[in-house]
């Protein structure tokens, strides 16, 4: 975190960078919808398959929010019905070692949590 050698300190500037990262990936849905487009280019119902539980509503604003940050490319192809796919840009994949890193959390997390409450506790 600060720049100073200790991990466990944040000063002012890495305080920002945080907000700015969590107001980006806010919400239940946004790291979801980028881990699938990360698996490849989707269109929008294959988006909705793999999200489980999203409507078509909040996938649709998602997507606009991560397309103004940079994080989802939207093309359209001149079809009949056109035809839209969401892929992941060269920001997008800077987020791999945040979702890496949240993954080794969460199953750390499951552990501990499932297994406590196994315990008895």
């Amino acid at each position: 975190m600060s720049r100073r050698g200790d991990n466990n300190k944040c000063d002012n500037k890495d305080l920002l960078a945080v907000r700015d990262a969590l107001e980006v990936l806010n919400g239940k849905w946004k790291l979801q919808i980028l881990i699938a487009i990360l698996n490849g280019t989707k269109r929008f119902k294959e988006i909705a398959k793999e999200v489980a539980g999203i409507s078509d509503r909040m996938l649709s604003k998602e997507l606009k929010e991560l397309e103004m940050n940079e994080l989802v490319r939207r093309k359209v192809i001149d079809a009949f019905p056109p035809i839209v796919e969401y892929s992941a840009t060269p920001h997008t994949k800077s987020l791999h070692p945040v979702v890496d890193a949240l993954k080794t959390w969460g199953y750390l997390h499951r552990k501990k949590i499932i297994g406590a409450q196994s315990r008895g506790f």
